[in-house]
């Protein structure tokens, strides 16, 4: 099977072989079309034990490496995605539905994350000796063993790539399980670690869905990197709560403030609202789900600039021309899901002003909405996955923190204000991981690290500190002749 210039495998990898999974059939469409992308069998629980005890067997060599000769493998694999970065780019957008641009600078992320890796890891996890007496005190570091890897749809390639590499770097070896809403991505990029020559079996690949992984999380692994829903990352932890050794780095969403308060570029912090909301059709776990804006003139004015540049924003598949700002979400199912969110506000007293529309003709095709939810009177804290911002209006600044910190995720948050002092205060007022001051909520560094408290994560951040969840340190007291101390506890005999 071919898309672009790469052969890709349409299955799971276990051992060293591409193998076509015995279990149920499932398929891949693309949202923007329905045109099928990839269809195949999930791996059975037997071929996903099998991939785990391959990832054993392959290990010990792949760990034994010297760091330099791993960072070779980590260097070829970063050439193969620049050279096929139009290939990837494509299917991304054929599996998500993403608009082209938007898929390309998944890519350009992707490539960005093994150089960037490659000098965190020398940073962080740099080897460390000083002198204990007449030893030295040294701290070391070895790979974990076997680590899980569940990746999203969102950002398909991006999200669980960012936890591979350092794993690999690590030493480590990796059991992968894409989304089953994007297994080709999934594929391709297993078959880009084989092209750049990572030795067989360091790199499983299971294909599937909850049932899949719900396997793997239950074999004989070291731990699990998840990106995902709050109730998956909850029904992770569940599995593994009489395994404390099982490592979990789960990173599981949010419903994530935006306060508008004190600007006077209304233009720009229109711009910034509206990447924060509906970049990615609304489908990061760092989109904006509620805008907080002051009560009054200012406030009116904001929104209504707001909500003529929403409903102008370009709305499309990926091969229009003119390109849309946004693309479809995932599925019909998951538009159905955020459209009846919407009309379930509407119904509890909530103010459109800009309706959310599903396209008539293509039902994955979700128009942003925004809705004014001040005078509903209880809320449901969750996070609904596509364009919709949620506004509530409050009185001053205090009512703003107030309203910010009014859930059980803490991801994301942003301030867009010309008051410096606000923005300390709310830097360190809000309980969020990720705290931004006059840009989107979306806008993150590959140099921070990246993560949530809550219902956002168990306090394992990603981004630049991923390495420090993919091994673990070893401390060591070094003497480099045996002797006896030179003084002895009370009752040692002479």
């Amino acid at each position: 099977m071919t898309a672009g210039s790469r052969r890709w495998e349409a299955g799971s990898r276990v051992g060293s072989d591409w193998v076509e999974g015995e279990g149920v059939a499932f398929e891949s469409r693309n949202p923007a079309s329905g045109e099928l992308v990839l269809a195949l069998r999930e791996a059975t629980e037997a071929q996903v034990r099998d991939a785990v005890a391959a990832a054993h067997d392959a290990a010990p060599d792949w760990r034994r490496l010297a760091g330099a000769e791993r960072q070779a493998v980590l260097r070829r694999y970063e050439a193969a995605l620049r050279e096929d970065a139009d290939g990837l780019a494509e299917l991304i957008s054929e599996e998500t539905g993403k608009p082209r641009w938007e898929a390309r600078t998944e890519v350009d992320a992707m490539v960005g994350k093994i150089g960037a890796t490659i000098d965190i890891a020398a940073e962080r996890r740099a080897e460390a000796i000083v002198p204990f007496g007449e030893a030295r005190a040294r701290t070391s570091y070895r790979p974990m063993g076997v680590l899980a890897v569940l990746g999203p749809f969102n950002l398909p390639g991006h999200l669980p790539n960012g936890q591979i590499v350092p794993a690999l770097l690590a030493g480590n070896a990796v059991v992968f399980k894409p989304s089953e809403m994007t297994p080709a991505v999934g594929g391709r990029m297993v078959s880009l670690w084989e092209e750049a020559g990572l030795p067989p079996g360091v790199l499983q690949l299971v294909q599937g869905g909850r049932g899949v992984g719900a396997t793997l999380v239950g074999s004989e692994i070291d731990g699990v990197l998840f990106t995902g829903s709050y109730a998956g990352g909850r029904a992770i932890a569940e599995s593994v709560a009489r395994r404390p050794e099982v490592l979990l780095a789960l990173e599981m969403g949010g419903n994530n403030p935006l306060v508008v308060d004190d600007v006077a570029d209304v233009d720009a912090a229109v711009v910034h609202t509206m990447l924060s909301a509906f970049i990615t059709s609304g489908q990061r776990c760092t989109c904006a789900r509620r805008l907080i804006v002051p009560s009054g003139r200012a406030g009116d004015d904001f929104l209504g600039t707001l909500a003529g540049a929403v409903a102008a924003l370009r709305v499309g598949v990926p091969a229009d021309d003119p390109e849309p700002f946004m693309g479809p979400v995932i599925s019909s199912e998951a538009a159905a899901r955020v459209s009846d969110a919407y009309q379930d506000l509407c119904a509890r007293g909530a103010m459109p002003l800009v309706p959310l529309r599903v396209d008539a003709e293509r039902s994955a095709l979700v128009h942003p909405g925004i809705i004014d939810v001040s005078e509903v009177a209880e809320r449901e804290d969750a996070e609904w996955f596509g364009p919709l911002l949620q506004v509530i209006r409050t009185e001053d600044f205090d009512a703003a923190i107030t309203e910010a910190n009014r859930t059980r995720y803490g991801l994301a948050a942003g301030l867009l204000s010309d008051d410096p002092a606000r923005f300390e205060r709310f830097r360190t007022e809000v309980r969020a991981g990720i705290i931004n001051w006059n840009r989107q909520t979306t806008g993150a560094s590959g140099k921070l690290p990246f993560g949530g408290v809550g219902r956002s994560g168990n306090h394992r951040p990603a981004g630049a500190w991923v390495v420090d969840f993919c091994d673990d340190p070893v401390a060591s007291l070094e003497f480099e002749s045996l002797g006896a101390p030179a003084s002895l506890p009370p009752g040692f005999p002479d």
